[in-house]
């Protein structure tokens, strides 16, 4: 088993409850982080608290994405997502970090009620996203929660 309490097939609506719980459990501890503390990566070349919540952000918004188009049904491509330039292209380390956190925060909310309501029979419909070999909307899901708790991990934020 991964870090979260899921699998791919897990239910939807447990998914999103778990998805729920982390998020709310990390935004106390993510409230605790200075702005000051929220500027500084741990090393060079390493992102900052700030840039790994940027980063989370546009994380929910490619996975909003591909949550609402790939129940649409059918076999769906998406593009690759180029992290490294979405990051650098929005400058969150400019941001202000209590709206960057709020933001993440509330997006990953409305996240979690679009996991709920996916119908389980579309557990299965594939996704192709780049290069990578297809995956299902179910490990799409499941993932997204691992990915998410990763990168709190990283910046001491997991509820």
């Amino acid at each position: 088993m991964t870090d979260t309490q899921t699998t791919d097939q897990t239910p939807f609506r447990l998914v999103a409850a778990e998805l729920r719980r982390n998020i709310d459990g990390a935004l106390l501890k993510l409230r605790a982080i200075s702005g000051v503390q929220a500027e500084q990566a741990p090393a060079p070349g390493k992102w900052s608290p700030q840039q790994v919540i940027g980063h989370l952000i546009d994380s929910a918004s490619n996975n909003h994405q591909r949550f609402v188009r790939a129940q649409e049904g059918q076999t769906l491509v998406f593009p690759a997502y180029a992290q490294e330039h979405w990051v650098k292209c929005q400058r969150y380390e400019d941001g202000a970090w209590d709206d960057l956190t709020a933001l993440w925060h509330a997006y990953n909310h409305h996240i979690a009620h679009v996991i709920e309501h996916i119908p389980e029979g579309l557990r299965n419909v594939q996704c192709v996203i780049g290069t990578y070999p297809p995956a299902s909307l179910g490990f799409l899901a499941h993932d997204y929660v691992v990915h998410l708790r990763h990168h709190l991990g990283q910046i001491r934020a997991l509820p």
